[in-house]
């Protein structure tokens, strides 16, 4: 069977690899594999910026929608300075198989400017948001293409997003995306879902592989959107977080960080560096620190074929999309090392976005116990789904998942059909 054409290395290159194995196990012909492979619709566009200093910048941003069978397309926006059009189709493709492997009624979908917002104010992210927004509105809408925070964006950012959506439309239209605040139609607890979900396999992985989290420790790579939480979650449970770290660097205790405090340190400071009580370590040696857990929570393709021999945890739980290249992934199996992949591991925030778009379709509000409560439920569900699917068919969960995800969104194509 042959590959879809696509770079030979990097995020994409990952995705297109996992889907061939994928559809080499599930016996699918060439046809399927392609139509697979290939992103549904993709649009790049220029955001003129007109500086506070008065200047003009011009950025390029991206929106890719890779798959509409199981729904509207679902995926986040990110702002960083390396996004570009292949990161963007890889991270629109897992999508589609994450929201397909916690059953969502959502296709992929993935969005990105790149600009790095760290070296802008607040006011000219705004001007590039609502200049993306307009750009992209053509392809977007509550059942269209919902898009939602990703690295680099947060509540603020999806507020400017459905404001500058609505405007265009001339009503308010709360459901274009999910991520908002809670006083415009944001659902109580999504800023921590995805960390919620993140931290509720890690404890089902570590269970079922003999590890108790009160005499187990962890290390997390990241400490934003993902990570903080994920790491004040782990420390809640039992588990001992001995090394964090963000994009200024890392630290470490042997008795453990205080993630409390630690996180009031970095509200103060802007960073994990100099925290009390810690050692300052290189970025690249928490990964392969000599802990249980390892969770990379920042951005993808920090375990790779130079590190995976490395790295000393039991378990590595992807809080981030595509932490793991391929030739990290089979370093890590060949070495016993348990690899939860992020499309199971991170899939908490798309749960709880399509939670947060159900409650806007409803004009209800579900309390925070209740959303807790179900994307709890939905992350077991599919960990056991996983598991046992591994299981019978002796595969890894990477593959597993992946195989029960592509599966599904299979099964949506065949029974719609194809449109002559």
């Amino acid at each position: 069977m042959t590959l879809p054409t696509g770079p030979t290395e990097g995020p994409l290159a990952d995705a297109l690899s996992q889907l061939a194995a994928t559809v080499a196990h599930l016996g699918y012909d060439d046809g399927m594999h392609k139509m697979l492979a290939t992103a549904r619709r993709e649009l790049q566009v220029s955001i003129p910026l007109r500086r506070d200093d008065g200047t003009v910048t011009v950025y390029h941003g991206y929106r890719v929608q890779h798959n509409f069978s199981r729904g509207p397309a679902k995926g986040g926006l990110r702002y960083a300075p390396y996004v570009d059009l292949d990161e963007v189709r890889a991270l629109a493709m897992w999508m589609t198989w994450k929201c397909a492997l916690v059953d969502v009624p959502y296709g992929g979908a993935k969005g990105g400017v790149a600009i790095d917002p760290r070296t802008h104010s607040l006011g000219e992210l705004e001007r590039v948001t609502r200049r993306y927004t307009s750009e992209i509105s053509p392809i977007i809408g509550p059942e269209v293409d919902i898009p939602a925070p990703d690295f680099g964006t947060n509540e603020q950012t999806m507020a400017w997003m459905m404001d500058t959506y609505s405007a265009i439309q001339g009503h308010t239209v709360q459901g274009v995306v999910t991520g908002k605040p809670v006083s415009l139609g944001g659902s109580l607890g999504r800023a921590t879902a995805t960390s919620r979900g993140v931290v509720h396999i890690t404890l089902l992985a570590m269970t079922a592989h003999g590890l108790e989290p009160e005499r187990s420790t962890a290390a997390v790579q990241g400490f934003g959107k993902v990570g903080r939480d994920a790491a004040r979650f782990l420390t809640e449970a039992g588990v001992t977080v001995q090394a964090v770290s963000d994009v200024d660097g890392a630290i470490y205790s042997r008795d453990g960080l205080d993630i409390t405090h630690l996180a009031a340190h970095v509200d103060r400071t802007g960073s994990v560096i100099g925290f009390e009580g810690s050692e300052a370590i290189e970025p690249g040696e928490l990964l392969t620190l000599d802990v249980d857990v390892l969770i990379p929570a920042a951005i993808e393709g920090v375990l790779t074929g130079a590190n995976a021999a490395k790295v000393r945890a039991r378990i590595v739980v992807e809080g981030a999309n595509g932490p793991t290249t391929k030739e990290a992934d089979a370093i890590l199996i060949d070495r016993g090392v348990i690899i939860v992949p992020d499309i199971l591991a991170n899939a908490g925030g798309v749960i709880v976005s399509y939670f947060e778009w159900v409650q806007a379709h409803q004009a209800i509000q579900w309390s925070e116990r209740e959303v807790n409560e179900r994307l709890e439920e939905r992350m077991t569900k599919a960990w056991h789904d996983v598991v046992d699917y591994a299981r019978a068919n002796h595969l890894t969960y990477r593959a597993a998942a992946t195989a029960l995800a592509v599966r599904r969104v299979t099964e949506s194509h065949r029974l719609r059909g194809l449109y002559p």
